[in-house]
């Protein structure tokens, strides 16, 4: 198989997934679906040639989707992750059982395989039920399955302390036979690879005297004594990274408050960029941001994002399987 493999993009976001495996020369998204159109318009300015619809996936049918060799999903993981209160499948918002139209259209399209990216949280969710009920839904589907919870840190170069579930299943028993995680890799990046320590930015990125209420200022400024690490606000302390890595991204860096990770520079104490939270996931220098977008939707969409080093090299591992002679 040397021709360019097609995927379907599901709970796309900004399209890091897509990123991962574009990124190895051999898979081609052709079809994305994402309920927001936030991150819809990030992905459509930086994937222009790719139908991306924005709408429920519930009112997706398999009929507008095109064949693929691929499917591809981060689907939502706030209903499994600790930040999302654990509600899994009982979630109100309905988010816990999307994965259930996923599979509707995984079952409809038989793509040769399913690449899905969750939190780490969902192994563990209501002591493994969830997870087995997902993985034998699959598997019912006709798909061997093989999963790994990987680090970015770890497996992708990237400095960020970001654990995810990376779930791959093939439809073809010789390819799943064939296929391997990716093995560790040395973090040769630092975050002053991915954070601009030198440069000043926006004022508005600043903490100073009087900014914020109380005292927040002051404390910062007594407990940021590293410039070479990243700091976080967690309410009522200040905590420092001591693996001086990127903490772990989250949506909620979009909510407001003080949950951008912190460093302090030359020019002052200040918030990481949403560019430099891109960075932080992987994206390429070129990824481009929309200026129609307000730093509140760009945080959420960097927090809500996937590791984009991750996923190109289980991309990489994935394409070796389905390209073995």
């Amino acid at each position: 198989m040397s021709k360019q493999m097609t995927c379907a993009s599901f709970f796309a976001g900004v399209g890091g997934i897509d990123l991962g495996f574009e990124e190895t020369g051999a898979f081609n998204t052709v079809y994305a679906n994402e309920f927001d159109i936030s991150p819809v318009t990030t992905f459509k300015e930086n994937f222009p040639d790719v139908n991306v619809e924005c709408k429920d996936i519930k009112e997706v049918s398999p009929s507008d989707i095109p064949d693929v060799d691929a499917i591809l999903g981060g689907f939502p993981c706030q209903a499994f992750s600790v930040a999302g209160y654990r509600k899994g499948f009982e979630d109100e918002k309905g988010r816990g059982t999307l994965f259930f139209e996923l599979l509707r259209i995984i079952k409809a399209k038989k793509p040769r395989v399913v690449f899905l990216e969750n939190v780490k949280n969902l192994v563990g969710h209501d002591k493994g039920n969830t997870f087995k009920v997902i993985r034998e839904a699959l598997e019912d589907a006709g798909y061997c399955v093989d999963y790994k919870v990987l680090n970015a840190m770890d497996y992708g170069d990237t400095p960020q302390n970001r654990e995810r579930i990376y779930i791959v299943g093939f439809r073809e028993k010789e390819d799943f036979e064939r296929f391997s995680f990716p093995d560790p890799i040395p973090l040769t990046k630092t975050i002053k690879d991915i954070i601009d320590f030198d440069s000043r930015v926006d004022e508005k990125y600043y903490y100073t005297p009087g900014k914020y209420k109380g005292d927040l200022f002051e404390r910062l400024d007594a407990e940021m004594d590293d410039p070479n690490t990243v700091y976080q606000w967690r309410r009522v302390y200040v905590r420092k990274n001591q693996s001086n890595v990127v903490p772990t991204l989250t949506a909620n860096m979009g909510e407001g408050g003080h949950n951008v990770p912190l460093v302090r520079v030359p020019s002052g104490i200040r918030k990481l960029t949403p560019k430099e939270c891109f960075n932080a996931q992987g994206f390429p220098s070129d990824f481009k941001l929309p200026d129609t977008l307000t730093d509140a939707k760009l945080y959420k969409q960097a927090g809500n994002s996937v590791c984009v080093a991750v996923i190109h090299r289980i991309a990489e591992k994935i394409v070796e399987a389905l390209q073995a002679e």
